[in-house]
């Protein structure tokens, strides 16, 4: 056996390559954020291209194709807020194509809420802005769900751009 290749040593290699990740982590926690699940129709296109939109900003996903009305109703976020697909992160309830930069500004806060909305599902949110859209951009408001069921504005997106012809 080579040198190189001992048991002792790959241990070691081992050792080191998990604390300097673990270090790594630790020096910029927003590497690691929280998984989020995600219950969704299994045949969704704008649910998997939300979750590509989370993956790509850094978010662990497991998602759960099941619908999302039994889960929604369980959490407690109400109707009126509803969407396609409801999550939950942290112990936060994350209904419809909420942006992810939303939901990294949610885990820093950390207000006392149920979570986040995105009602319906406007053109251009993430999951609804791929080319079937013709680059429209519809406004639409991020809104904070307290758990009283009452809403304000989270963060508002007025930007409006009609569909390329």
């Amino acid at each position: 056996m080579s040198p190189f290749r001992t048991p002792r040593r790959l241990f070691l290699q081992t050792i080191m390559l998990v604390s300097i990740t673990g270090l790594s982590l630790i020096a910029n926690p927003s590497l690691a954020q929280p998984l989020i699940e995600v219950w969704k129709s299994p045949t969704c296109g704008c649910c998997n291209d939300w979750i590509k939109h989370l993956k790509e900003n850094g978010f662990q996903v497991r998602a759960i194709d099941k619908g999302n009305s039994a889960i929604r109703k369980e959490w407690g976020m109400p109707l009126k807020y509803g969407s396609c697909h409801t999550a939950k992160i942290d112990g936060y309830v994350i209904e419809g194509h909420v942006p992810a930069k939303e939901i990294k500004r949610l885990l820093k806060e950390k207000p006392a809420a149920l979570g986040l909305s995105v009602p319906e599902m406007p053109i251009g949110t993430p999951g609804m802005d791929g080319p079937e859209y013709g680059g429209q951009l519809d406004p639409y408001n991020v809104l904070l769900i307290r758990r009283d069921g009452s809403a304000s504005v989270y963060q508002a997106y007025k930007e409006s751009r009609p569909p390329k012809k």
